[in-house]
């Protein structure tokens, strides 16, 4: 076999035309990745190699023919083939001879594209910012890949004498084994049945990502063995030889290979990161679904290159969630606006965001300025005839992070996305979260879109402590306290307190002073801000927390609307930063908060953490380090607006404003007893179970604004300056974390690397990099080939 392999390799490397089909698909490949701006990666911007990836199966289908049409073709053509089979050698010893050649051409082929790792390498962001472990584990895949299409020339080379006819053979068997099955699954709408995964473009593009999986090496080893023996079974065939056991035998392993690789699998994430190893615990909700589930993404189209790689990341990540629900995950990427007239593209946005997708306007940098993009980062996850909206895209404009860093984000949490949905559709009951009422709380319209987002996975409603039965309170996974303003009676107080000891949660959001911009605007712009009297003092103090009598003014703030004075007739409205409404930027790394936006809040307190015994503490929430806090009572007065803050004058460590408590609390009623009001009688627990409590000391900070009509706006969108801020998927994130005991949301602990090309040097050095990129790998070629053709003369010389 091994004269075989060296006379293939040693007789095609002779011949010009060898270097001229390696010289073409080089060529080829750095124009589409170097030069054409839409597969370029140059304009593409990250650092990495997905474009060669994609990209090169297409050239191997048309190089990989033109290496193999002449191994036997040409032999039986010539008459040679009889020659060859005196020799002691098996017809299978023959095609395995051959078989190596050519794939060992093709790794040579494959060779010079590494100085695009290397071009890469350089512009990165930092320098050598690239992911090698998944190039690695890429190029195993094209690899992979190469082999196949190696088996598949040479059954086409077998088959006929003519290599033209055994080129075209093998180029349309390539194509229809790469996308064919995919193109009949979508035409005869049989994606559910798996006949996708016959083809190779469903196990190719699982691996070019840099996972290997063993069901993906299995199909691979399995394709690449069946054309090996059909091609020594034609070969049987035209020599009019019996097939004998060995060739049976041969084929019963290729089944047998083909069986156990699809019995159970292993996964090696070569990622850096390990990006695609799913976490233990969506495996197992994965595992145990008993309905099919199906995901519909709404990101598609004409789409940047950030898009493009959330888009990638999305599909990417679905594909490894439906590795582990025995196919009962079905997924499909649509484009909503597709083929619609104006007036139907509206209404289809209208559609789209009455069930919770929200189309995005997004700002990418380009080398010609700033783009416009509109597209619907999101999807709907369908089961059990619920419909959950999943948000693909997180906006931190606020935070000060770029486009590209807001994406990053995004694809950090497309795990937690998409199996928080997927829980939310498929479990039976919903988990139920009460707001208290009684107390002047905020009202119904105040809480209307809390409650609406909330409405998607969980049963929302009002509290009353006053008259719900005990049992019935027991049964609410999560209790929110929206900014009483009336203080608790001993009997509500109690109520909570068991509630909270049996493993009942607690959100409080209290306002510790009275203070409101419109009662300001309404008494000549001056308002005595004093102490509430909540009675909670005492509670709180037990359970961890005091939240101080006093406001905190900050420089980082939100900006209000005074009027400057009048011009013709019309209020000149100007606006201007208010110092008691600061921006919380969440800096903590915990799932609750991590990556969220700012969070507008309005007369915040500060929170003293106390050192309790089996309960800790993790700040979630605090001011900027340029901050005062002012202690109540304290005259405030819109005429401060007119002078300028100090910065020197507000330097001061940052304040807490939102904590998480975990743990084993003591009750407030420990050895008291049960107080008079309750209505029923309790049997009194004097320290919880393991539960959470979060106290943040903003009562408005689930509060949406309302319209002048009466109508709400979204939670978090200040309806002055036009900006969403992160309230909302802070309720969210904190309704999840505090009601779900598996720890879900600690799947937004996951982080990812961002790698970016260095945008200022690939402006000013475009042309050279596109110069080495397509002439250098076809210069390597040249030199060996000269340098091949020297070695040749001077042996035959001699």
């Amino acid at each position: 076999m091994y004269s075989i392999l060296k006379k293939e390799i040693t007789t095609y490397l002779s011949s010009l035309v060898a270097y001229v089909t390696i010289g073409v698909f080089l060529l080829v490949l750095g124009l589409f990745l170097w030069v054409f701006p839409d597969s370029s990666i140059l304009d593409y911007g990250y650092a990495g190699l997905d474009s060669l990836f994609s990209t090169a199966p297409y050239l191997f289908m048309f190089l990989i023919p033109a290496i193999t049409m002449r191994s036997l073709a040409e032999e039986r053509k010539e008459g040679t083939f009889e020659l060859l089979i005196t020799r002691p050698l098996t017809d299978l010893q023959i095609v395995l001879g051959k078989y190596f050649a050519a794939v060992i051409l093709v790794l040579f082929a494959l060779v010079p594209t590494l100085i695009y790792y290397y071009s890469v390498y350089v512009l990165g962001t930092p320098q050598g910012n690239i992911d090698s472990g998944a190039v690695i584990g890429s190029y195993i895949g094209l690899f992979l890949l190469g082999a196949a299409f190696a088996a598949i020339g040479l059954f086409a080379s077998a088959i006929t004498k003519n290599q033209i006819i055994a080129f075209t053979v093998s180029v349309f068997i390539c194509f229809f084994f790469y996308s064919g099955f995919d193109s009949l699954s979508g035409l005869l709408s049989l994606q559910s049945t798996g006949i996708q995964g016959l083809g190779i473009n469903d196990h190719y593009q699982s691996i070019s990502r840099g996972v290997l999986d063993t069901r993906d090496l299995g199909y691979f080893v399995v394709l690449t063995a069946l054309f090996i023996w059909l091609t020594v079974f034609v070969l049987f065939k035209q020599q009019q030889k019996t097939v004998g056991k060995k060739s049976l035998t041969g084929l019963a392993a290729i089944i047998a290979i083909a069986i156990l690789s699809t019995l159970g699998f292993t996964r090696f994430d070569f990622t850096k990161e390990g990006r695609y190893t799913i976490s233990t615990m969506s495996r197992g909700i994965l595992d145990s679904l008993q309905q099919p589930v199906k995901v519909t993404v709404y990101l598609q189209g004409d789409l940047t290159g950030g898009m493009k790689r959330l888009q990638r990341a999305g599909n990417d990540m679905l594909s490894d969630l439906q590795a582990y629900s025995h196919r009962k995950l079905q997924f499909e990427f649509v484009d909503p606006l597709k083929g619609l007239a104006s007036d139907q593209q509206n209404q289809a946005i209208q559609d789209l965001q009455s069930r919770g997708i929200e189309p995005t306007a997004l700002s990418v940098k380009t080398d010609d300025g700033v783009t416009q993009k509109t597209i619907f980062p999101g999807a709907m996850v369908s089961a059990n005839g619920k419909d959950i909206p999943v948000k693909l895209l997180y906006q931190q404009s606020l935070m000060g992070l770029s486009a590209d860093e807001v994406l990053n984000n995004s694809i950090q949490n497309l795990e937690y996305a998409f199996i928080s949905a997927i829980k939310k559709a498929t479990k039976g009951g919903k988990p139920e979260i009460g707001f208290t009422t009684g107390h002047d709380e905020l009202n119904d319209v105040q809480l209307n879109d809390a409650m609406k987002s909330l409405s998607d996975g969980f049963l929302v409603g009002r509290v009353d402590l006053k008259t719900i039965p005990f049992d019935s309170l027991q049964k609410i996974r999560l209790m929110v306290v929206p900014k009483p303003e009336k203080p608790f009676t001993e009997a509500e107080k109690f109520k909570l307190d068991q509630y909270l000891m049996r493993g009942g949660k607690i959100v409080w959001t209290i306002d510790q002073v009275s203070a409101e911009l419109d009662s300001l605007r309404g008494h000549g712009g001056e308002q005595l801000a004093f102490p509430k009297q909540l009675n909670l003092d005492d509670q709180l103090f037990v359970y961890g927390v005091r939240i101080n009598y006093d406001l905190i003014a900050d420089i980082s703030s939100a900006q209000i609307p005074i009027s400057t004075g009048n011009v013709g007739g019309q209020a000149q409205i100007q606006m201007v930063p208010w110092l008691f409404y600061p921006i919380f930027i969440p800096y903590s790394k915990h799932p609750i908060v991590k990556n969220l936006d700012g969070i507008y809040s309005e007369f915040p307190s500060t929170i003293d953490v106390l050192d309790i015994r089996d309960v800790s503490k993790t700040v979630l929430l605090n001011s900027s380090p340029y901050n005062k806090n002012l202690k109540a009572p304290h005259l405030l007065s819109l005429q401060a607006i007119e002078q300028e803050p100090d910065p020197k004058a507000f330097q001061s460590v940052p304040k807490v404003t939102g904590v998480l408590l975990e743990g084993k609390f003591q009750s407030d009623f420990k050895n008291r007893p049960e107080p008079e009001g309750v209505g029923e009688i309790i049997a009194q627990k004097s320290e919880s179970v393991q539960t959470k409590q979060i106290v943040i000391s903003d009562g408005d900070v689930f509060k949406n604004e309302v319209a002048a009509d009466g109508s709400p706006f979204p939670l978090g969108y200040d309806r002055y300056t036009r900006q969403n801020f992160g309230n909302k998927n802070l309720l969210l994130n904190i309704a999840d974390y505090m009601t779900d005991d598996s720890g879900l949301i600690t799947l937004r602990n996951k982080e990812i690397k961002l790698r970016l090309l260095n945008r200022a040097r690939v402006r000013n050095e475009k042309l050279f990099w596109q110069i080495v990129n397509t002439t250098m790998p076809l210069f390597l070629v040249l030199i060996f080939a000269i340098f091949q053709h020297y070695i040749r003369r001077r042996k035959y010389a001699h």
